[in-house]
């Protein structure tokens, strides 16, 4: 009688303990679907700033990273933090005048500016990026020949040149853009990459914030270099004509109505996207550098071509699996990169020239765009049989974009300050002084290099 008397008392307690029990499950079953739904709200509002910052880290890009490491150590890592506000500030500045006007960079620049302006912006862009769709062809057959050397290095290159052609030009836009979303994340094995090999985090730190440069002919044209493949001319007007193209895509047809529908919401998505993208570039940009320096330069290897002999010289060095992600991050990357290259030079010479462009219209609504990507795209697969040193192809484009990006940046700064262009969507005075900044590095490390060449 006891026990039952003591099993009835106690009952209420055991009742209590089970529904605080339960009230402690629910809620944290209930912060997960939280978290989950803000993850999926974020990853959902991520768009062309992503793509933008994703693209930048092509095959060129991550040869050029490469070399870096390869011969220089951690010494240039600081650049990585360096270049990461000052490209996302000039991608917002693009992606604003998107927004705010309706029009691509291009179509701003031939509606405001003296001709010249735009067709030398055009002709220059258009062989810096034939130039870069060249090497980025020849680098994702070498990097399908890293893992099948039994195929053909000329199969491979007219396979990945015209299934990148079809994919342009008959997938819709709004899959089309949701393929080089997804083949972002490919990126993030250049990151696990660096993290299997054990790179020393005390080293890490302190050449990534204490800004360290020797000022020779060979370490200036590699900054240089690094300055136009993460400050590229093509990101200015794939990200600016990208914004448009997702307008479009929500059914802002035409340009008044984009002109007039722009909101303080849209405007704080853009910058949360642009700013995720460029971390996501920089990023990527730091762990390659970081992982040829600790493995490559501190054994001695400094003599990179490509990004194929970075992956083949880490293999034996830091096994098999830092090989494989190295290895695949090029072919992904290259899949991502080409189609905006292509993309951006179509988009600048179409809008030169007032043609009907944009990859939300069919082949028969624009052929002269399309015809650009076609020209560029074909023009890059022969680079890759007339002898060019690979390395000085992915170089050279690199110092070229270096040199062209002052051209165009003026105009994105001075019209991004401007209210008669962009109404009340003008950048602030910090981000138009940071803007004119990044035109001071980038007309600087020009001048430099064109007079260590001259030496």
């Amino acid at each position: 009688m006891e026990e039952k008397f003591e099993d009835i008392v106690s009952a209420p307690s055991i009742v209590l303990e089970r529904s605080v029990d339960l009230t402690r499950k629910l809620g944290e079953s209930a912060a997960t679907v939280s978290q989950y739904k803000k993850a999926k709200g974020y990853w959902t509002n991520l768009g062309p700033g992503l793509v933008t910052g994703a693209a930048d880290d092509d095959p060129s890009g991550i040869a050029t990273y490469s070399q870096q490491g390869a011969q220089t150590g951690f010494q240039l890592l600081w650049l990585a933090l360096f270049t990461f506000p000052l490209m996302a500030i000039v991608q917002e500045m693009c992606a604003r005048i998107g927004l705010a006007t309706g029009r691509g960079l291009a179509g701003n620049i031939r509606i405001h500016y003296p001709r010249w302006v735009m067709y030398m912006s055009a002709a220059l862009l258009f062989v810096a990026n034939t130039f870069n769709i060249g090497a980025d062809l020849g680098a994702m057959a070498k990097g399908v020949e890293l893992f099948a050397p039994q195929f053909n290095f000329v199969m491979l290159l007219i396979f990945f040149t015209f299934f990148m052609l079809l994919i342009q030009i008959y997938t819709p836009y709004e899959r089309y853009a949701r393929y080089l979303k997804w083949l972002v994340l490919v990126l993030f094995s250049y990151v696990a990459t660096g993290l299997i090999v054990g790179i020393d985090p005390k080293q890490l730190l302190f050449h990534a914030v204490i800004p360290s440069i020797t000022f020779s002919k060979n370490q200036v044209i590699l900054i240089t270099a690094i300055l136009g493949t993460t400050i590229s001319p093509y990101l200015f007007f794939w990200q600016t004509s990208h914004e448009v193209e997702e307008e479009i895509l929500h059914g802002k047809t035409s340009l008044r109505l984009r002109q007039e529908a722009v909101t303080n919401k849209e405007i704080k998505n853009m910058r949360i996207d642009v700013w995720s993208g460029m971390f996501v570039s920089n990023l990527v940009m730091f762990f390659i550098v970081a992982t040829c320096a600790a493995v490559l330069y501190s054994h001695g290897i400094t003599n990179i071509a490509t990004a194929a002999d970075a992956a083949l010289a880490l293999k034996p060095l830091a096994g098999n699996q830092a090989f494989l992600l190295f290895g695949i991050g090029i072919i992904g990357t290259g899949l991502l990169a080409v189609p905006v290259l292509a993309g951006s030079a179509a988009y600048t010479v179409a809008e030169s020239f007032h043609w009907k462009q944009g990859l939300y219209r069919k082949l028969k609504e624009a052929r002269a765009f399309y015809g650009v990507i076609i020209l560029s795209m074909i023009i890059g697969l022969v680079l890759n049989f007339i002898g060019i040193d690979p390395i000085r192809m992915l170089i050279y484009s690199a110092v070229v974009n270096g040199l062209v990006a002052p051209v165009i940046l003026v105009p994105i700064v001075q019209m991004t300050s401007n209210r008669k262009i962009m109404k009340e969507r003008t950048s602030s005075s910090l981000n138009s002084a940071l803007g004119w900044l990044v035109v001071f590095f980038m007309v600087a490390s020009g001048v430099v290099t064109i007079y260590s060449l001259f030496l």
